[in-house]
């Protein structure tokens, strides 16, 4: 029986160990400090709530602006506002999208835009941290805390702007923004997904 070499795999595990650490998000210490505007294009806000008890039916809201201050060596010190018109919300149902426009759910001919606007940050540990703010939706303001957890940083590749990413989720009750449509067959806690996107401004 001939004895097998595992210096080819030794080699392509290499590779890959060295592809990987090159594709690797760098530390959160190392991030530029500076003032930062929402890159909108790439942006989302998706929302998940139960339907009828059967699934978790998602949606998406787009176009959100804003701007973020950051400073990795005192990320407490951290600011962020955040607007999202609300008529960019979008289903895999028309109809339903039609009707989230209207009266009995978002109301954007008098609610046009959801804000948040961060009162605190907590750093939670390496690149995360709890962000705290007032959320206002359909008229009403609340505090909500999101769990921030850093993505990566660098430059993009298409429009060499420095940019920083972070993946932030949240829950609230809809109820309680006065959006009480369909509770409790249509759930009444939200669970917010946000890919957040930010250009170096200064």
């Amino acid at each position: 029986m001939k004895s097998m070499s595992f210096a080819p795999a030794l080699a392509a595990f290499g590779l890959l160990a060295s592809l990987s650490a090159a594709q690797a998000a760098p530390a959160f210490q190392t991030v530029q400090a500076g003032t930062y505007q929402v890159e909108t294009s790439h942006t989302q806000v998706t929302f998940s709530l139960l339907h009828f008890g059967f699934t978790e039916y998602s949606g998406l809201f787009s176009g959100a602006t804003g701007s973020l201050t950051l400073d990795p060596a005192h990320p407490a010190a951290s600011k962020l506002t955040v607007s999202i018109p609300v008529e960019s919300v979008q289903t895999t149902s028309p109809k339903l999208t039609d009707e989230l426009h209207g009266a009995d759910w978002f109301d954007v001919a008098h609610y046009p835009n959801a804000t948040f606007v961060s009162t605190k940050v907590v750093p939670t540990g390496a690149g995360t941290a709890a962000v705290t703010g007032n959320f206002t939706l359909h008229g009403v303001t609340k505090p909500l805390t999101l769990q921030v957890r850093f993505i990566g940083a660098g430059t993009n590749p298409l429009d060499k702007a420095y940019t920083v990413g972070f993946q932030a989720t949240g829950t609230l009750k809809r109820s309680e923004f006065g959006v009480k449509t369909y509770v409790p067959m249509v759930g009444d806690t939200v669970t917010l997904s946000i890919a957040g996107a930010f250009e170096k401004q200064n």
